[in-house]
């Protein structure tokens, strides 16, 4: 079992440090890699406060397809460079949007959202998708973020075979 609790009382960084250690628990505690990443997306809605949509988008046949997510329902399939997702695989680099109204090309899944964050699954050259995350509230997302999802996202691939999801 999985104790969030603690996390009332921490600040956000401490948040963000437990959520990597959560995730690594899981992740090195269960081999299927479906449950995983359907438990990080858990872990990441659990801890971050403030956001009304996270989950993976898996790049399969040269197009994203929803992945496991946190939320409500979400668009299924992403083309590559068509909004935040399509542009992260295109330049292969994770994007903070302040304002997804102002985002050119923005795939409104959630009316509610204003701000995201995307950061590409990359493995020794290769992307296997995205992992994206909404917020309901302008400027949500910072560089301390990109750090600890960086962090993350590292986890997750010291763990996940992703070849055995995206086929």
């Amino acid at each position: 079992m999985i104790k969030v609790d603690a996390i009332n009382n921490m600040n956000e960084i401490d948040r963000l440090k437990y959520m990597n250690l959560l995730v690594k628990g899981q992740l090195s505690s269960e081999k299927d890699h479906l449950a995983n990443i359907s438990n990080v997306t858990a872990i990441i809605k659990a801890c971050i406060d403030r956001i009304n949509w996270c989950g993976f988008y898996l790049l399969k046949h040269n197009e994203l397809i929803l992945g496991p997510f946190q939320g409500l329902p979400a668009c299924n399939r992403i083309q590559i460079g068509k909004g935040v997702c399509g542009k992260s695989v295109e330049l292969k680099e994770p994007i903070i949007v302040d304002n997804v109204l102002t985002f050119d090309g923005h795939i409104a899944c959630d009316e509610n959202s204003r701000s995201e964050i995307v950061l590409p699954i990359i493995v020794e050259e290769n992307i296997y998708g995205v992992l994206d995350i909404d917020s309901p509230f302008f400027n949500r997302f910072n560089d301390m973020h990109l750090k600890y999802l960086r962090e993350l996202v590292s986890i997750m691939n010291q763990y996940i075979n992703w070849d055995a999801l995206v086929k």
